[in-house]
């Protein structure tokens, strides 16, 4: 068996993910949040936009002792850690769910979604969650 010659030199892709659903009563949040956290571990270049009711996601004070699940708003904060520090948050989205930026649990950029548009333009992959 021929033996393979690694580079050292690791390759980096532009990847987005796009948080657009609730983050309880499906999985898609909180998978995509486990699939972010294990792309940038491999030091990809991180974008997170969210979206619709993918906002929620980032609110402060949760509650989900009602639904008897485990809340995970507050892993959001590991993303630092993983120097994922591009996080956007869609400016309609937010107004609509009577949200401001200090409501929720990591430090974003609020832009319109012209802005999310050219950055997705900029992406070599978008994921939607």
């Amino acid at each position: 068996m021929e033996e393979m010659d690694y580079d050292d030199e690791e390759i980096v892709k532009k990847i987005m993910h796009v948080m657009r659903r609730p983050p309880h009563g499906s999985i898609y949040s909180y998978e995509g949040l486990e699939m972010i956290l294990i792309m940038a571990s491999y030091d990809q270049d991180i974008t997170l936009v969210f979206i619709d009711d993918g906002v929620y996601a980032l609110k402060k004070g949760q509650d989900t002792d009602g639904i008897g699940i485990k809340g995970f708003a507050k892993t959001f904060l590991a993303l630092d850690g993983y120097d994922v520090e591009k996080l956007y948050v869609e400016r309609l989205s937010l107004e609509e769910r009577g949200l401001k930026e200090e409501d929720l649990v990591v430090p974003v950029e609020v832009v319109d979604s012209e802005v999310i548009g050219m950055l997705m333009q900029e992406q070599e992959a978008v994921f939607h969650h």
